[in-house]
C-alpha cells in the first residue's frame, strides 16, 4: 500500500487527449533510459517520462500511451495503456466499481480489477479538473508498470482556436462537401492490422482510440478499415470505373466525387478481430450482430453515431452498414440521435420524417429477404430525389416475371459480367413531390403532388444482385 501511494504521487497525470507538436525524446541517465512527451488538454500541459530500462518501449499515440515489455516491433501487444478522463467520468467509475471486492481507495485514486475479461485499473484525480485511468493487462506486475511513469503538470496554455470544420456537417448524395473543407482538415495516418494506411480527422481518431480501448476491455476488438478519401481519389475511382464498365454502371456503383461522407475524415468503417482472426468482408461481418450491438451501445459516449440505419435507406441513400460510424464530436447530441433511432438528416431537419409502409405481399418466386434486397435498392435511389417524401412501396406480384418483361429488362441494360437477366420484379411506389421551386428544377415533377403507383423495375442474373433498370409510369 505504501508503495502504491508513492506511485500515485509520482503519477500526477499520465497524459492528455491530444499531443502538442514537440517534446518527444529520450535520454540516458546512468542505467536508466527514459522517453518523454508533452501533452495538452483543456488548457493544461502534462509532461510524461517513461522508464524504458530493461529493453521496454513506449508508444506516445494521440490520445493514449502504450507501454510494451520489449521492442514495439508490431508483433508484441502492450502490457498497459492509459488515457485522460474527465472528473465526471472518474466519479462514474467510482459509482460503478465501488461494489467490487477488488475495489479500494488508494491515496488520491481508486484501484480495482475488472475480472478475467478486463484489466487491473487504476484511476486518480490529477488536481486540475481532470482525472486519469491506467489499465495493466493481467499476468503482469501492475506495481512495476506504474513505477515506470513519472508525470508532472506543465504550465497552463491558451486553448487553440476552434477547428475550422463543422463536425455536424451533412455530406450525402444531395449535400456536397463544404467549400474549403480539405484545406481546413487536420488528418493523422495510422496503419491497421491488414497493413493499410488509413487517414482520419485528428479529433475523430482520438475518440476512436478511446472507443477501441473501451471495447477491448470488454473483449471486443476492432480496427479501422477505411476513413478519409479525398475528392481527387474518389474521382480517380470514378474514372477507372467509367473506363472499364461505362458511365451508367459507374454512376450506379461509385459515389459522386464531392458527395461521399468519407471525404470528411469523420466517417469511419470498422472491421472485427474475433479469436485472433481479422473479419473484414461485409458478408462475414454481418454474421455477428451481437458484437455490433455492443459496439453501437458505446458509440455515443465518444461522440459517434451509427450512420446508415436499417429501413432508413430512402433518407441516407445507403443500405444498413453496422460498421460505418460517424464522428459528430458532442456525446450529448450523439446520445440524442442514437436513442431516438433517427438519421443525421432527420436530426438536422434536412428531410421530412414520415412513416413508410413496405408491403412484400405473397410470392411463390421470391423470399421476403430477396424482395427486401430489391426494395433497398429502390430506396437508395429515391434518396437522391431532393425534396420528395416516400410514403409506401409494394411488390406488384409474381406476374411481372414474364418472358416478355425479361426480354425488355435485357434490352434496357446489360450486366457488367456479360450474363443475362433471368428474373425481374416490379414495385409500386407512392410519394409526394416537393413544394419548393429549387427542388423542382431539372425534374419532371409537378409541385406538391401525391404520385401513386409509380413503377420501379429491377432484374438480376442467376447469381447476381438486383439492378434498378427503369422507373416511371
Amino acid at each position: 500500500m505504501k508503495r502504491m501511494l508513492a506511485l500515485i504521487l509520482a503519477l500526477t497525470m499520465l497524459l492528455a487527449l491530444a499531443a502538442c507538436g514537440g517534446g518527444k525524446g529520450s535520454e540516458g541517465t546512468g542505467q536508466t533510459q527514459t522517453a518523454t512527451n508533452t501533452y495538452r488538454l483543456h488548457g493544461q500541459e502534462t509532461v510524461v517520462s517513461v522508464d524504458l530500462s530493461g529493453g521496454w518501449s513506449v508508444e506516445f499515440a494521440t490520445g493514449a500511451v502504450y507501454l510494451y515489455d520489449g521492442p514495439n516491433d508490431g508483433e508484441r501487444d502492450p502490457v498497459a495503456f492509459g488515457y485522460v478522463i474527465t472528473q465526471e467520468e472518474y466519479e462514474e467509475i467510482i459509482a460503478e466499481y465501488s461494489g467490487y471486492d477488488s475495489f479500494s481507495e488508494v491515496g488520491a485514486g481508486v484501484m480495482f480489477d475488472e475480472g478475467e475479461s478486463g484489466c487491473n485499473k487504476f484511476a486518480f484525480a490529477v488536481g486540475n479538473g481532470l482525472s486519469f485511468l491506467i489499465a495493466a493487462e493481467h499476468g503482469h506486475d501492475e506495481n512495476a508498470i506504474y513505477s515506470r511513469f513519472t508525470v508532472t503538470a506543465g504550465d497552463p496554455y491558451e486553448e487553440e482556436a476552434a477547428s475550422g470544420i463543422d463536425y455536424m456537417a451533412l455530406v450525402n448524395k444531395l449535400h456536397p462537401l463544404p467549400d474549403g473543407w480539405e484545406d481546413a482538415l487536420e488528418i493523422v495516418h495510422m496503419n491497421n492490422s491488414l497493413g493499410d494506411d488509413v487517414e482520419v480527422e485528428k479529433k475523430a481518431y482520438d475518440a476512436y482510440l478511446r472507443l477501441k480501448d473501451d471495447l477491448a476491455a470488454e473483449g471486443v476488438y476492432v480496427d479501422l478499415d477505411s476513413a478519409r478519401r479525398s475528392i481527387a481519389a474518389q474521382q480517380d475511382i470514378m474514372d477507372r470505373f467509367i473506363e472499364k464498365y461505362g458511365a451508367d454502371y459507374a454512376a450506379k456503383t461509385v459515389a459522386t466525387p464531392g458527395y461521399s461522407e468519407h471525404h470528411t475524415g469523420l466517417a469511419l468503417d470498422l472491421y472485427l478481430n474475433i479469436d485472433g482472426e481479422d473479419v473484414y468482408l461485409n458478408e462475414d461481418m454481418v454474421q455477428h450482430p451481437e458484437i455490433w450491438a455492443k459496439i453501437h451501445e458505446k458509440l455515443p459516449e465518444y461522440g459517434f453515431i451509427l450512420r446508415y440505419l436499417e429501413d432508413k435507406e430512402h433518407i441516407t441513400g445507403y443500405g444498413y452498414e453496422p460498421w460505418h460510424i460517424r464522428y459528430i464530436d458532442d456525446p450529448d447530441t450523439a446520445r440524442d440521435i442514437m436513442s431516438r433511432g433517427i438519421t443525421l438528416e432527420e436530426y438536422l431537419g434536412a428531410v421530412k420524417s414520415a412513416d413508410v409502409t413496405v408491403d412484400y405481399g405473397t410470392s411463390a418466386l421470391y423470399s421476403e429477404e430477396e424482395l427486401k434486397e430489391a426494395a433497398v435498392q429502390i430506396k437508395c435511389q429515391f434518396a437522391s430525389w431532393a425534396g420528395c417524401e416516400l410514403h409506401s412501396l409494394r411488390y406488384a406480384g409474381d406476374k411481372c416475371n414474364s418472358e416478355e418483361n425479361l426480354k425488355w429488362m435485357n434490352e434496357l441494360g446489360q450486366p457488367e459480367d456479360g450474363k443475362k437477366y433471368v428474373q425481374c420484379v416490379d414495385f409500386l411506389m407512392d410519394f409526394h413531390s416537393p413544394t419548393e421551386d429549387a427542388y423542382l428544377r431539372d425534374t419532371a415533377w409537378e409541385p406538391d403532388l401525391e404520385y401513386t403507383d409509380y413503377h420501379w423495375w429491377l432484374a438480376r442474373t442467376e447469381d447476381g444482385g438486383w439492378d434498378v433498370l427503369s422507373s416511371g409510369y
